[in-house]
């Protein structure tokens, strides 16, 4: 479980295929506070620590990562790549997002991201399986940032949604590097899963 607040950024170092991908994750974090077999959101996606240790002067971490893990996220499993990070909740963290499962519901495109008066315009096209779960000012997870929906605008394939992003989100985030045509993964709020179904089965 974990709350949408990125404390790191981390760079993909390797990829090796043992038949699901094998990941080095070089990062900032202490490994000596990390356990093998926890849990570390890879800008959202929930994936499990099955080595760590240092090379070069910096952490690492390495996870496993499953063809269907792959087919089902936004195209971020390349040499280089940054990855927003976030250890999972521990009992009395602050909750200064939202509850975050890990788990990728859909994949987005950013339409638009553009400068307005210091912060800036976010826009992302969503698929028509998650659409009823996105409403103004309720909670979505992008890339493993929780953020607020200002706006939403249905259409015949999805909708399309707009966030405000203040620059310390984009300075401590990959978000800094977005643009328009990159893929996002896209986490819905747990509390509007829930309402969904219990709408469609008193409905039923």
């Amino acid at each position: 479980m974990f709350t949408g607040i990125i404390t790191d950024i981390g760079t993909i170092a390797s990829i090796e295929d043992r038949g699901d991908m094998h990941i080095k994750v070089q990062c900032g974090y202490d490994m000596n506070d990390v356990d093998i077999g926890a849990s570390i959101a890879c800008s959202g996606v929930c994936l499990t620590v099955v080595e760590k240790g240092k090379t070069d002067g910096r952490n690492y971490f390495c996870v496993d990562i499953s063809q269907e893990t792959i087919s089902c996220t936004a195209d971020q499993w390349q040499v280089g790549a940054k990855l927003n990070l976030e250890r999972s909740l521990k009992v009395g963290d602050e909750l200064g997002g939202h509850i975050v499962s890990g788990h990728v519901d859909g994949v987005g495109i950013i339409n638009q991201y553009e400068n307005i008066g210091g912060s800036w315009a976010l826009t992302i096209k969503a698929p028509q399986e998650i659409t009823p779960y996105i409403a103004p000012k309720g909670s979505i997870t992008i890339n493993g940032i929780s953020l607020t929906v200002n706006a939403v605008q249905d259409d015949d394939d999805g909708c399309s949604f707009s966030l405000n992003i203040i620059p310390h989100t984009a300075e401590v985030t990959t978000l800094a590097h977005a643009k328009a045509g990159d893929s996002v993964n896209l986490e819905i709020d747990v509390l509007a899963r829930y309402m969904q179904r219990m709408i469609a089965a008193k409905a039923a």
